[in-house]
């Protein structure tokens, strides 16, 4: 079946990219320098909400001003940025990429010059019709405000799009534009929190597009 939905919007980090593992030891690596506990992936999961200074404030139990989740926001992209190379794509993202029947982009929030030539780096590039990150010093923020300038530039209205990701803001960010989200238990959120959402819900990216391409 093809969705009414022609394009497919994908999520990057936890989505497409399995980097659950390697987010969790950048972010215990910002709390360690607050003075802040030690997370687990479940723990992670369970509690990370954006805007992520409030998820930051949360787990420090003090209040996170701009200045101090600037701070924190630099402390976890370097962790990060230094075991990226240990990240894989999701066991299925190919096969899932390959099977859907239309057009295709990508957006992130992940800093957009450094989420570009990574994707390339996987292979994924010729496969988007855009690819886009954010273009912003500081990230944490909700995803709508971008879907929406994604749209536009793809000259998309978002009735004719479906977004997959891993995350409630992934979903919300595609209710803001009229789009439908289906979302995926296999990355930074709980699966609890996404089953309870109302969305559809996948437990793998080719069972997602399943899900996307059936959606009227």
């Amino acid at each position: 079946m093809t969705s009414a939905r022609g394009h497919l919007v994908w999520d990057w980090n936890g989505t497409l990219l399995d980097d659950l593992d390697l987010v969790v030891r950048a972010t215990n690596v910002a709390f360690a320098s607050a003075g802040g506990p030690s997370v687990t992936a479940d723990e992670h999961r369970a509690r990370f909400r954006r805007p992520i200074a409030d998820y930051y404030a949360d787990m420090l139990g003090r209040a996170v001003d701009a200045e101090a989740f600037g701070a924190l926001d630099r402390i976890f992209h370097d962790a990060y940025r230094a075991g990226l190379t240990s990240c894989t794509l999701a066991a299925d993202a190919t096969a899932a990429i390959a099977a859907w029947p239309g057009t295709q982009s990508l957006l992130s929030m992940w800093f957009h010059d450094e989420l570009v030539p990574t994707v390339h780096t996987y292979g994924l590039t010729p496969h988007f019709a855009r690819v886009d990150g954010l273009r912003a010093a500081v990230g944490g923020g909700f995803k709508a405000e971008w879907l929406a300038k994604h749209l536009a530039e793809l000259g998309l209205d978002g009735h004719e799009v479906v977004l997959i990701g891993d995350s409630i803001d992934d979903a919300d960010a595609a209710a803001s534009v009229g789009a439908h989200c289906v979302l995926y238990t296999g990355g930074l959120s709980d699966p609890a929190a996404l089953r309870a959402s109302g969305h559809p819900v996948a437990d793998t990216l080719t069972e997602a597009v399943t899900l996307a391409a059936a959606l009227p």
